[in-house]
């Protein structure tokens, strides 16, 4: 008798994991959008703001699929009024949004998708990362994480332990947007050590909007950044020795004309880019487009495999 209500319990145990990981695939995942093809699609664009402002920057799913957030912003390049909203599934339906905080944007969660790091509080010169910790009641106010001298804009975790940012690093005045690369950046007790990726993907002009796969095998980046922002997305491969592939453009139906483009993020589950696109204020959205196949394809023509 016991063997048996153990192998219920170890029944029921793995039909209840295998349901949350399958989420992605049902027919409410993704705030119950339709899903784009190769051709991007706004995302969500009536629930996410449903009153004032914009939704824009780097978003974030859960690692099951089942909560989503965004930052809200009145304007383009001024933090006054910007806040964190998010969608939660919960009782068959998705709820919201809520306001989980004000005065921070970009939300990133950390691998084990405990912690929740921000840019943040209006300091204007990307020094800063803010961390917020899970607890019984939702999440904990935000503290700081991390402060240097230097540009901490786009701040990443990868599975590794690395972190990825754009930063001036050593190259001068913090609000210099010029000097950002994309670089990593290591933490130990003893020591924070941040270094470029290189001139492969670094250019004269500013590199600092970037996704990372937490495996660390790819980067997305804006790039042929112009001096109005506006820019176009690209991807670069990691090679087996640790360097970077030139950038390969994702192409005429994601880079469809002048507009600034930012905010990479690539779902959980890999199969869609979403990323902030748009010429001014006015026509300012999430985008949202098929990006599995695309990077398998570009990886192909990057690395031969």
């Amino acid at each position: 008798m016991r063997i048996l209500i153990f192998l219920l319990v170890l029944c029921c145990f793995y039909s209840c994991v295998s349901a949350q990981s399958n989420f992605f695939n049902s027919k409410d995942a993704y705030l119950g959008q339709q899903r784009p093809n190769d051709t991007p699609r706004v995302f969500a664009q009536h629930m996410l703001v449903p009153d004032s402002g914009i939704a824009m920057g780097r978003s974030a799913f859960s690692a099951n699929g089942k909560e989503f957030y965004y930052g809200n912003s009145i304007h383009w390049f001024n933090a006054k009024g910007n806040k964190i909203r998010y969608f939660k599934y919960d009782d068959n339906r998705w709820q919201g949004p809520f306001v989980l905080n004000y005065d921070y944007s970009t939300p990133t969660f950390s691998v084990d998708g405990r912690s929740m790091y921000f840019a943040g509080r209006g300091d204007g010169k990307h020094s800063y990362v803010w961390i917020s910790h899970r607890n019984k009641d939702g999440w904990t106010d935000p503290s700081v994480f991390l402060k240097k001298g230097y540009g901490l804009y786009n701040f990443m975790p990868t599975n590794s332990g690395t972190f990825y940012v754009g930063s001036n690093g050593d190259k001068g005045n913090v609000r210099d947007y010029s000097t950002y690369d994309f670089c990593t950046l290591t933490i130990s007790k003893t020591d924070t050590v941040i270094k470029s990726l290189g001139p492969v993907i670094n250019t004269p002009a500013f590199d600092g909007d970037f996704y990372v796969a937490p495996d660390e095998s790819y980067l997305i980046i804006s790039y042929k950044e112009k001096s109005d922002y506006e820019c176009e997305l690209g991807i670069t491969f990691r090679k087996p020795d640790y360097s970077w592939t030139a950038p390969l453009n994702l192409g005429s139906l994601i880079n469809d004309g002048d507009a600034h483009r930012w905010g990479e993020y690539v779902t959980p589950d890999g199969k869609y880019l979403i990323y902030t696109k748009g010429t001014s204020e006015k026509d300012c959205y999430l985008y949202w487009v098929r990006f599995d196949a695309l990077k398998a394809k570009l990886k192909k023509e990057a690395l031969g495999k």
